[in-house]
């Protein structure tokens, strides 16, 4: 027996009405569900779809603690490379801190990293995972990163 998939993502936040603001105004997420102060888990908390359809991500925020120290860990969404400066924009609009950029190499994907108000780390990444499996076996010795 395996996984079928990611069912969801949860971020434990401190305001919630902020992180709301947040995926809509860089990853076009729509509220599906306010727990309001009826409670059904830990906390208060909010549930978004991100995409479209059948494929959809679902991402929950529940009201926290949520002081994090500042790592690599991170969540990614997929974006259209033309977005990426619009996308960059709105971050900074928002106040929100844009990483510096790891090292890449070329063809393997674009991204723009940022942190939450709260710490958590995410990507908006534009490319794939056959596009980056095809430029790093084109480059490793042998030409084979395995799949």
């Amino acid at each position: 027996m395996s996984s079928t998939g990611l069912s969801h993502v949860t971020f434990i936040v401190t305001d919630l009405d902020r992180m709301e603001h947040l995926l809509s105004a860089v990853l076009g997420a729509v509220r599906v569900y306010d727990s309001g102060s009826e409670m059904f888990s830990l906390s208060e908390e909010r549930f978004f779809l991100i995409g479209d359809g059948d494929t959809a991500t679902w991402v929950a925020i529940m009201q926290g603690d949520a002081a994090l120290p500042r790592t690599y860990n991170h969540v990614a969404f997929q974006v259209r490379r033309e977005d990426l400066p619009t996308l960059r924009e709105t971050i900074t609009g928002l106040g929100l801190d844009i990483r510096p950029p790891r090292s890449r190499v070329d063809g393997e994907g674009d991204s723009i990293y940022f942190y939450d108000h709260d710490g958590h780390l995410f990507e908006l990444h534009a490319g794939s995972l056959r596009e980056r499996l095809a430029v790093y076996s084109a480059t490793a010795p042998g030409g084979d990163v395995g799949a």
